[in-house]
């Protein structure tokens, strides 16, 4: 019974948190007689669940479950976090924490390396994207949950852990000692030069050290001859508002507009301008989006363009106005409400509407974009240059290119392999020439050295995988997709053995999009002049 007290308590505060959202005023006052009246229904609901259901429930399953259904009443964004959710979404907002640097899953019972961050402790003992971790500690892993393998594998800086990995083309089992460490999680991956003045960054998530992450680049760059910049967000899901400001801050003038949010509480009012002078206030940019760039990197895009700073290439974004607020609540949970639209510095909202179910807003990004998307009058805004832009569904590109895969549009055989990850799996086969960690160990592997090439052979190799692995091909559809078979088994055996910069760079050179894009930098020049004639003319 004391426990039952206990949950009502944190479902009290969760009702109340949910419905005042965190702030104190009229809003709150105005409903303050009606949470009594709601908040009796809910605990004699949850009594008489525990009390005469047929089989025991646990009370915080109940709990959990009813506020996931209140917030998923509201919108596609608001959601509600557990104890062990809630931290694993600040662990990928603060971008560290003490581990082995492994992502996991269980697969058919087997917990398995979804991802391993680069320059982690598990990555420079060799633990690879598809390993499968077999032993923990001495201990059989089969059949664990992601959460008992996790609890196992995190502990203090310096303690030691014995992992046992299972990987395909090793006979036998490969046991692996590896200190624990802080594990930092970039969200900036990859930087480079792609020619003499052409810069590259890429920016695929935002988290509390984004800003400072691509000012880092910015600045090596710079050091190295940048004059132009292809900045590339793409699949980019966003992350904190403060951080799409920085980071939008690097690239225009101190008091220009950035983003502002208006919301039904006066608190939720603001706007928020350029407050630092940045070094790169002139260059030009061409930046890269698609379907799944979202939410923060839609307020960059969205700065960016309406101020003529950047010419923007690629699909219309995912569509994601909504600001959430995030709620630590009691035992460790949290919710994220939203509390505001933002709106970019041309008075755009760029919020696509939602279905009551929501599923086809999720299932945006697996559809056919319309490129003759039609417009209410009303939608129609301008950059600063008077160049139209518009509200409504997503930032739409200056210059469209098709590219929801890696920057290709495949035809059907090339979606089916990359979504069954085809690609990652052929690219366990491999290793790095001169890598002699467990070599005595394999047979039947291949090594590659970083300037390798997708022949022939290696494509004959990836059909014979394939065949074993029991996926049907449909030769024709194989030929269509021949381009991008090779740029993704290329792409992903880059990945696993050479690192992910040295992966973007190879893959800079095929990509449709980034290709398009890298050709788009005499607009963003034209671009570029124009904001700043824009801005002397006091438009």
């Amino acid at each position: 019974m004391r426990r039952y007290r206990f949950l009502s308590a944190v479902v009290f505060a969760i009702v109340v948190s949910a419905l005042v959202g965190g702030f104190f005023g009229k809003s709150a006052l105005a409903i303050d007689d009606k949470v009594p009246e709601h908040y009796k229904t809910f605990t004699a609901a949850l009594d008489a669940i525990e009390t005469s259901y047929v089989d025991k429930v646990e009370s915080d399953r109940l709990v959990y479950g009813a506020v996931r259904g209140m917030l998923g009443t509201l919108d596609p964004h608001s959601s509600f976090f557990d104890p062990r959710e809630y931290a694993q979404m600040r662990e990928r907002q603060e971008g560290h924490y003490y581990g082995l640097g492994i992502t996991i899953a269980s697969i058919d019972g087997d917990i398995t390396a979804q991802g391993v961050f680069e320059g982690s402790p598990a990555y420079k003992k060799g633990v690879r994207q598809g390993d499968i971790i077999a032993k923990i500690a001495g201990d059989d892993a089969k059949g664990w949950t992601t959460e008992q393998a996790m609890r196992k594998l995190r502990g203090p800086k310096g303690t030691n852990i014995e992992i046992t990995v299972r990987r395909r083309g090793y006979e036998e089992l490969i046991p692996i000692e590896v200190t624990r460490d802080e594990v930092y999680i970039p969200t900036v991956p990859a930087y480079f030069m792609i020619d003499a003045t052409t810069g590259y960054i890429r920016m695929q998530d935002f988290g509390e050290s984004t800003d400072r992450d691509v000012k880092h680049a910015l600045h090596e760059l710079a050091s190295k001859g940048m004059r132009r910049l292809l900045f590339d967000i793409r699949n980019n899901p966003g992350g904190p508002l403060d951080q799409a400001i920085k980071v939008a801050n690097e690239f225009l003038s101190r008091g220009k507009m950035i983003v502002y949010t208006r919301g039904r509480i006066a608190n939720s009012d603001q706007d928020y301008r350029a407050t630092e002078d940045s070094e790169f206030t002139d260059i030009p940019i061409v930046l890269v989006v698609n379907r799944n760039s979202a939410s923060a990197s839609e307020i960059v895009t969205g700065a960016l363009q309406d101020h003529d700073r950047a010419y923007v290439v690629g699909e219309t974004t995912f569509g994601k106005a909504l600001v959430q607020s995030v709620y630590r609540i009691s035992g460790g949970a949290g919710l994220a409400l939203t509390t505001a639209h933002y709106f970019t510095p041309s008075g755009r909202l760029i919020q696509r509407p939602w279905d009551t179910t929501f599923d086809e807003y999720l299932t945006y990004n697996l559809r056919d974009q319309n490129a003759d998307r039609a417009h209410s009058p009303s939608d129609l805004k301008h950059t600063d240059a008077g160049r139209p832009v518009y509200s409504g569904g997503g930032i739409e590109p200056d210059k469209r290119i098709a590219g929801p895969t890696e920057g290709f549009d495949p035809g059907r055989v090339g979606r089916m392999l990359a979504a069954r990850q085809a690609f990652a799996s052929f690219a366990q086969n491999f290793s790095a020439q001169g890598d002699a960690r467990f070599a005595q160990r394999s047979s039947g592997r291949r090594v590659v050295a970083p300037n390798f090439v997708v022949d022939d052979a290696m494509l004959a190799d990836f059909r014979e995988r394939l065949q074993r692995d029991r996926i049907k091909i449909d030769q024709d559809g194989f030929n269509k997709d021949l381009d991008f078979i090779r740029a993704m088994i290329r792409f992903e055996i880059d990945r696993a053995v050479f690192g992910l910069a040295d992966a973007r760079r190879h893959l800079i050179l095929v990509d449709p999009q980034a290709q398009a894009a890298l050709g788009m930098f005499g607009e963003a020049q034209k671009l570029s002049l124009l904001g700043r004639a824009a801005t002397k003319a006091g438009l």
